[in-house]
């Protein structure tokens, strides 16, 4: 399977990016194919500027820093994404992504009557989260309502294959967590992509 990850946390020394390396040290160990998009380290710009915002919905050059990621998303099958989650959703510059990235012609259509949206990136057929919180899993799930979550699992996977997979890690109170539990995560991530079909 084409993997394409899309990591997003500004410190290398993070538990993030152990958590993103080993889910593509265990991709490659299994014969996928792999890219990574590692947004910090190449600065990626998550803010839409004003002429992009109004050539959004018209058939205008695609800017020339979205192409790479655009070609990357239309290469993969499988789609994880690598994040801290930060105030119940994505970090800012991930958000970012999505807004300039699965814009419409790209990862939707807009249907002439009514404008409704049709998916356009059928050749994603897994989309994965990887994923750390500060809160309990209690106070996001219960009493947040999982944000985040709805966000990739309805949102982005309307835009792909009807029939999409979807898996979700995730290790919450990390800063309560021992160095051994921090490993069983990691090693959890492992196996679970090492399941990935190719």
């Amino acid at each position: 399977m084409r993997l394409l990850f899309v990591h997003a946390h500004p410190v290398p020394e993070s538990l993030n990016t152990a958590l993103c390396t080993a889910a593509i040290d265990s991709a490659r160990t299994n014969g996928h194919e792999v890219r990574l998009i590692d947004l910090c380290a190449e600065g990626f710009n998550p803010v839409m500027p004003t002429e992009e915002r109004r050539g959004y919905t018209e058939d205008v050059p695609i800017p020339a820093d979205l192409v790479p990621h655009i070609e990357a998303l239309q290469w993969a099958d499988g789609l994880i994404l690598v994040y801290p989650t930060w105030w119940y959703s994505q970090p800012a510059i991930l958000k970012g992504w999505m807004d300039r990235v699965w814009r419409p012609g790209i990862a939707f259509t807009l249907h002439e009557d009514g404008q409704r949206l049709r998916p356009a990136l059928a050749n994603i057929r897994l989309i994965g989260v990887i994923t750390s919180f500060g809160s309990p899993w209690w106070f996001w799930t219960f009493l947040m309502g999982a944000p985040g979550r709805k966000i990739i699992l309805r949102g982005l996977r309307f835009c792909t294959n009807r029939r999409t997979r979807t898996f979700w890690l995730g290790l919450h109170a990390i800063d309560d967590q021992t160095a051994q539990t921090r490993q069983r995560f990691i090693d959890k991530v492992r196996r679970q992509i090492a399941r990935l079909p190719l």
